[in-house]
């Protein structure tokens, strides 16, 4: 789902600029009265993480970038991406995505689960809303482990960087803006995939309930988990995009704010401001932009996990049974 992702992310922050060099009066090219250099930040997600890549004249990733155009639409971005960028280019960021999946979805999971069955079975809570509760919990739980190891990941990326000259980078962070600083960006994460998560958990499991009753079936099949998931997935993605297109343009402003030695601006942190600079400029439109994409990547996205984590419980459940 890799190409979504570049076409989503692509159609969010085409809707209005977030860096423009004559905002930046602090900046040190600034002050020299030099030219600014041609920085180009380049964001994708894919759910799990987001990734930033960072290009100076376009020669750090000239081989698969051109010049941008205005996309209309999402088949549109498709093919203009395609025939200027080349197919690469809609699979950029694969493979980081590959190596913080494994660690994002065990401690995702692993939460949920046992959460899950310490509402149920240690405070004796019955309630359909348990769900809420345990996957807003175990979706906090994973960003907040998860974020320093991708600002670390990031920066590696961005600026190529060797392992040592990284540890001298960190701690300068952390000496200047504090431990905290390695949690930059966490707060449009959390506000997108806490409420995400809290919502997927309490449609999904209502839903899971319902198709079992009207199959007759005691136990959710891998069809009826699919399209659980597929269904909850949609809905999530839907009611969160706004803070999905928020979240992207944070990173996005981030990235280019920071590589030109910028100091961040206190209204800038602010997720609500953005968001209500993003309705001021482009109204519902740019909230939702993306929405199209995100929708057609999440639901399938969902369904194969869900459906997948299902059927591996019950595979696992019934082979320790068979041991026993």
């Amino acid at each position: 789902v890799t190409p979504l992702d570049v076409v989503k992310i692509r159609l969010q922050s085409q809707q209005a600029p977030v860096y423009k060099g004559t905002h930046l009066p602090y900046c040190r090219a600034w002050k020299r009265k030099s030219r600014l250099p041609k920085w180009k930040c380049f964001l994708s997600c894919n759910g799990l993480m987001d990734h930033i890549y960072v290009c100076q004249n376009t020669t750090a990733c000239g081989s698969w970038y051109k010049t941008p155009t205005h996309f209309s639409g999402t088949l549109d971005a498709f093919v203009k991406i395609s025939r200027s960028e080349g197919l690469r280019s809609l699979w950029s960021g694969l493979p980081p995505t590959l190596v913080m999946a494994v660690p994002t979805t065990i401690i995702y999971f692993t939460c949920y689960d046992q959460l899950k069955e310490f509402l149920t079975d240690g405070l004796g809570y019955r309630s359909n809303y348990v769900s809420i509760i345990a996957g807003g919990l175990a979706r906090l739980g994973a960003v907040t482990v998860i974020t320093p190891l991708e600002l670390v990941r990031t920066k590696m990326q961005s600026r190529r960087v060797s392992y040592s000259e990284l540890r001298v980078c960190i701690r300068s962070a952390v000496t200047q803006s504090g431990v905290l600083s390695l949690w930059r960006g966490w707060g449009p994460t959390v506000l997108r995939d806490v409420p995400f998560s809290a919502m997927y958990w309490f449609n999904y499991e209502l839903m899971k309930a319902e198709l079992c009753e009207r199959n007759r079936t005691p136990q959710a099949s891998f069809s009826i988990c699919f399209t659980a998931g597929a269904v909850s997935g949609a809905i999530a993605a839907i009611t969160t995009l706004p803070f999905d297109v928020v979240k992207t343009r944070r990173q996005i402003e981030l990235g280019e704010m920071e590589i030109l030695g910028a100091p961040l601006k206190t209204s800038s942190s602010s997720t609500w401001l953005i968001m209500k600079s993003i309705w001021t400029d482009s109204g519902y439109r740019g909230l939702f932009a993306g929405f199209l994409p995100r929708v057609i990547k999440v639901a399938p996205a969902c369904a194969i996990m869900i459906s997948t984590y299902e059927f591996g419980k019950m595979f696992f459940r019934k082979r320790n049974e068979e041991q026993r």
